[in-house]
């Protein structure tokens, strides 16, 4: 199978699970890593990777979220690399989302913001746009250096703080209308399975609301 490997906390114990396999079962894979961390990862477990120049499409990728509403909408982007993890999603035939429970909600955009990929030099245009969009935008700082956070892209990062989202369709639409912004955490039916982890250890499928 071709597989997309997701960034974050969540994702990284499926990267070990998935590498300890191939290693015990010969599981045939290759993967596609979404960030360096997760190319990272997937090179100490053994995970054989392939670059999206040598794959056409994906059967399968997995990721975490911020948070995840009843009709599989997502908030994305806490460690800054939405943007590639959203290629990869929507490459693949089967998006499966790992989260614990305390990331859903009924309503995107009530407990995390929305994380912007934006250009550097654009940053305070894109700021004004966001606001008149009903937005709070922060610009995220670097929690162990001085400056803003860089993604992989060499962009800058600003999280839309929302009173919760009530169309978040027309909002993906509006943000990436922004000139100065190349992409944003908000994913809208692109993911197709939802796990939840539950505290006992157990593992719930969620079902998803129709629209």
């Amino acid at each position: 199978m071709r597989i997309g490997l997701g960034t974050g906390s969540t994702t990284a114990f499926a990267i070990e699970a998935l590498g300890r396999r191939v290693h015990e079962e010969n599981l045939q894979i290759v993967g596609t890593p979404t960030s360096f961390a997760a190319e990272r990862l997937a090179r100490e477990h053994g995970i054989p990777l392939a670059t999206l120049d040598a794959l056409d499409s994906l059967d399968l990728a997995f990721d975490g979220a911020d948070e995840v509403s009843p009709v599989f909408d997502l908030i994305k982007g806490r460690g800054a690399a939405h943007t590639r993890e959203k290629v990869v999603a929507s490459l693949a035939d089967r998006f499966v989302v790992l989260v614990d429970p305390s990331k859903l909600v009924q309503q995107l955009g009530t407990k995390f913001p929305v994380p912007v990929e934006v250009l550097p030099m654009a940053v305070h245009p894109v700021q004004q746009a966001l606001e008149r969009l009903g937005a709070r935008p922060v610009l995220r700082m670097g929690e162990n250096k001085d400056g803003p956070v860089v993604t992989d892209q060499g962009f800058w990062l600003l999280d839309a703080h929302f009173d919760g989202i009530a169309n978040p369709s027309a909002l993906n639409q509006s943000i990436l209308s922004i000139p100065g912004v190349l992409d944003h955490g908000l994913f809208i039916q692109i993911a197709t399975d939802v796990l939840v982890g539950e505290p006992d250890g157990t593992v719930r499928t969620l079902e998803k609301t129709e629209k």
